[in-house]
């Protein structure tokens, strides 16, 4: 099944089922009003959530209206847990080499940003740039859980992108001011394609396409240079604490070898292109640019929606 939240005034929205084709939505209303209780009582819930997906799929839910992706918030718009790892190694690591660390990091988590929301920073200065990343929100997980135990804790897979800015050192808290969600959150057997799943092994395998003001930056396979697995990521969180249920692992940013991929972000751009000829010559974002990350299935059906941002920098006259 498919969920998003819409935005209706409040501080966690309006949960609501999304077909398949993310064409048509139906209120969860009367199952329940937001995804946190969902995920606080997934037994009971999701199989109510799931018969009406299969009502909505097959055109015979009575209330259904037209889904607007502009009108989502992030699918669970605040969470106890924001951990971004560093699961794709960089063209320069050997990928699954023994000194190569499970690397996580946490992140603002209070209010996490809807796809269309605005990428606003200050000034040109610091370097505004972006991070596509594929994301699960878990279960309950217990302190040492193993990675197969905590692979059966995702209840949802969606993506993100985690804004940065590029001069402030990273891994400070000033570096990355926010996280945005796609619209719609997919629980894992909702990836499958001609029976054949995209997701296995704690990996979504399906193309990420990024582009800036409408030119392609990336296409990179989202599972095949995955070093760390989700099921890796998070027992990894779980070896001195457990999580509670809502708790959001990002993959970090999507990277792949072959470098005919392209890249998910501006800098990894950049850095090839000083790798390539000795200068950067792409720019960070500016002023008005558009950023858009999406995936889409076999079946060639965007699977979350896209997240688009426009770019607001209050000082213009560094553009």
């Amino acid at each position: 099944m498919k969920l998003a939240t819409l935005n209706d005034g409040s501080r966690d929205g309006q949960l609501v089922v999304v077909s398949r084709d993310l064409c048509s939505a139906h209120y969860a209303t009367g199952i329940a009003d937001h995804l946190q209780q969902v995920l606080d009582d997934w037994n009971f819930m999701s199989p109510q959530l799931q018969d009406l997906s299969h009502t909505l799929n097959h055109g015979k839910a009575r209330h259904a209206f037209p889904f607007d992706a502009r009108m989502c918030m992030a699918p669970l718009p605040r969470a106890h847990l924001l951990a971004q790892g560093e699961a794709f190694a960089s063209s320069d690591e050997d990928a699954g080499s023994d000194n190569q660390a499970c690397k996580l990091s946490l992140g603002f988590s209070d209010e996490l940003f809807g796809p269309c929301a605005p990428l606003t920073c200050a000034r040109a200065a610091l370097q505004l740039d972006f991070e596509a990343a594929v994301v699960v929100i878990t279960g309950d997980v217990p302190q040492g859980a193993s990675a197969d135990q905590a692979l059966d804790s995702v209840r949802l897979v969606l993506l993100a992108n985690h804004v940065l800015l590029r001069a402030i050192p990273a891994h400070t808290v000033a570096s990355s001011p926010m996280t945005a969600l796609s619209p719609v959150a997919v629980t894992p057997d909702e990836l499958v394609f001609g029976g054949d799943s995209a997701w296995a092994h704690g990996r979504l395998s399906l193309t990420l396409q990024c582009t800036v003001n409408g030119r392609k930056l990336g296409l990179c396979d989202t599972g095949q240079d995955m070093t760390w697995h989700f099921g890796e990521l998070i027992s990894a969180l779980c070896q001195t604490r457990r999580l509670r249920a809502g708790a959001i692992v990002s993959s970090g940013e999507v990277r792949n070898r072959d470098a005919s991929r392209g890249c998910s972000s501006l800098a990894s751009r950049r850095a090839l292109e000083m790798q390539q000829g000795g200068l950067a010559k792409t720019p960070w974002l500016g002023h008005g640019d558009t950023v858009r990350i999406e995936v889409k299935g076999r079946d060639g059906l965007s699977v979350f929606g896209a997240l688009e941002h426009d770019v607001h920098l209050a000082d213009q006259s560094a553009q």
